[in-house]
Order: C-alpha cells, then sequence, then structure tokens
C-alpha cells in the first residue's frame, strides 16, 4: 500500500456536493462519449462462466473471484476482470454494423489489486467496443479514435466547470502520441512507471502506445493479455496530475488482434493453450469482427475532473484501517 497525501489539501466540496457531482459526471459522460462514437449503450455481465476464456487475465499472475451456483454445480463462475473478449463476441452476436459499436457499464472486482490514491479493488468503467474495416487496423484509425475521446473529456470538463467552477481541475488542450519504445529510449534507467511520471509531466496529457510487448532491452513496459489488444496497435491515456505529482491513466485501448497477431501473441506468452476455448476458436475461424476497444475508467474521470487527492472520494470500496485513518487527518473524505 502506497499512500500520497497531498499537502494542505481541500476537497472543495462537501460529500453530498461530491456525490452531485459524480451523478453529474456519470450521466453527461457516456451520453456524449456515446454519440461522439456511434455506440449504443448494452448490458453486460458482472460474472462470466470460466469454460468461455472470455474472462480478461489482465497480466496473467491475477485470479478472479470465483464461485459455483446451485443450478450449475458443474460451472466454475467468475466475476469479470474486465469485459475486453466479451464485447466482440457481442458485437457479431447483436449483429452489429461497420462503424457501428457498443458500451456498458462495467463492474469488476480485481481482488489482487496494489491498493494506493487511484487504485481499488473496485472497477468501474465503460467498456466499448467497435466494428472496424480489416484495412483500418493501423495507426491512423488508432489515433484519430484516441482524439474523439479527448475531445469528450475536454468538453466534460467544460461542461463541470458551468456546474461546479469551484472544484474543476483543468486539463491540457491537446494529447501527443509517444511509444513505449521512445521512452525506453530516452530514460533507460527510470522504471517504467517513473517514464510515464516525465512523460506527462513535459507534455500534459498522453497517448502512450505499443504496450505488452518487449522492449530493446528484453523488458516489458507493462503486462497486457495477448488475446485482445494488438501489442503493436494499443495504448493508455495519461495525465499528469498535479494534485498527487504524477501521471494518472484514465483509459486502455487499442485495436484488437486479428487471426495473425493471435496466434503470435499466444506464443509469445506461452499462452496457447487458449486457443481451446470457444472465442479463440471464433476468432481464428475469422468469425468475429475486426474491433476497436477500451476502457475509460469511470471513477478515475470523476477524480480527474475533480482534481480529487483519493479514488475512494468518487467510490465507495473498502480500504485498510490505517489508509483510512491517514485520509480522515489528511481531509481525504472517503465514501
Amino acid at each position: 500500500m502506497e499512500l500520497i497525501i497531498p499537502a494542505s489539501y481541500d476537497p472543495k466540496l462537501s460529500v453530498k456536493e461530491t456525490e452531485a457531482a459524480i451523478r453529474y459526471i456519470r450521466e453527461t459522460f457516456q451520453d456524449e462519449f456515446g454519440q461522439e462514437m456511434n455506440l449504443s449503450r448494452m448490458s453486460a455481465p458482472m460474472f462470466v462462466e470460466q469454460s468461455t476464456g472470455l474472462n480478461d487475465n489482465l497480466n496473467g499472475v491475477e485470479t478472479p473471484v470465483h464461485f459455483t451456483m446451485k443450478d450449475m454445480p458443474d460451472q466454475e463462475i467468475e466475476v469479470v476482470h474486465s469485459l475486453a473478449k466479451w464485447k466482440r463476441a457481442a458485437l457479431k452476436r447483436y449483429g452489429f454494423g461497420m462503424h457501428e459499436g457498443l458500451y456498458t457499464n462495467m463492474n469488476a472486482i480485481r481482488k489482487d489489486e496494489d491498493l494506493d490514491n487511484i487504485h481499488s479493488i473496485y472497477v468501474d468503467q465503460w467498456d466499448w467496443e467497435k466494428v472496424i474495416a480489416k484495412d483500418e487496423r493501423n495507426l491512423d484509425t488508432l489515433k484519430a479514435t484516441v482524439r474523439q475521446i479527448f475531445k469528450v473529456l475536454k468538453h466534460m470538463e467544460h461542461e463541470v466547470w458551468y456546474k461546479f467552477p469551484q472544484a474543476v481541475h483543468h486539463l491540457p488542450d491537446d494529447i501527443h502520441f509517444v511509444t513505449t519504445q521512445e521512452l525506453e529510449d530516452r530514460w533507460p534507467d527510470k522504471t517504467p512507471k517513473e517514464r510515464e511520471d516525465a512523460i506527462t509531466k513535459e507534455l500534459g496529457c498522453v497517448f502512450l502506445m505499443q504496450i505488452g510487448g518487449p522492449l530493446k532491452s528484453g523488458k516489458r513496459h507493462d503486462g497486457r493479455a495477448p488475446d485482445y489488444d494488438d501489442w503493436q496497435l494499443n495504448g493508455d491515456i495519461l495525465f499528469w496530475y498535479e494534485p498527487l505529482q504524477r501521471a494518472l491513466e484514465v483509459s486502455s485501448m487499442g485495436i484488437r488482434v486479428d487471426e495473425d497477431a493471435l496466434r503470435r501473441q499466444l506464443k509469445a506468452a506461452g499462452a496457447e493453450d487458449r486457443m481451446k476455448y470457444p472465442f479463440h476458436q471464433q476468432l481464428l475461424a475469422g468469425e468475429l469482427p475486426y474491433t476497436i476497444g477500451g476502457g475509460i475508467g469511470q471513477s478515475r474521470v470523476c477524480m480527474l475532473l475533480l482534481g480529487k487527492a483519493h479514488v475512494g472520494e468518487v467510490q465507495a470500496s473498502v480500504w485498510p484501517q490505517d489508509m483510512l485513518d491517514q485520509c480522515a487527518a489528511a481531509g481525504i473524505q472517503i465514501l
């Protein structure tokens, strides 16, 4: 557990005012985001059958919360980590057409998360996915989509300023694009997180591209599951976050694997056994659409726009008592 306590922290809003702002941001953002991206809101599961292979295994070491149910005692049920693969299958199942997509309110439990100011075991995000053509699986498509998301975030800043002028945290005017290899080349002696902090402090907001594969050093910038993002066509939206003096990730996204990228990345990850799952078999058989998708953290966006010091100020979760005590002493209002 690593907790940052900003000096002379002022939450600016009471708990009741914060709750009103959270509701406003969540409701307004999803409407504007869906309209900008041509996405329809769809219902989504909180848990899936383990045998489908639909759950996201994140970095490959986190274990999902799991259980069995009375009427299906032979099936292992897993609480989702995210809906990265479920969404792609849903686009096929529900008959979405070219350049149409969906978004969901995704709620997940990541019990192995290391808790700090921005990490909770409770994950709430807008998970989204959109159909694209095979020849659109390129950097131009990726960058154009990132700019659309940034445009919505900037518009939300102005919307929040109008409603809660005393609380809004102002965002930079532009987003910059940089690769993980460029960061390693520039700062070979820094850790990946230190590189993220350095580049976002310098540029304000970046889309950090190409996460998952090994860099020239042989090390990875960060882990990424091998069976949804194409590691050459993905990335994270990161803001320099002044209240905590660190980078704040608000979205992880990417163009999804095609048949070739899936085989290549499963082999690199030593995870070729996943080809037995229905989802992977469908993908390898060319039965699923080519897509781009990702997740946008709902609590992270609220935290960013309201200048909050701890994600627990904008979501209700479970925290260690010593963290709660330190936050209370600093005026950080944990829900």
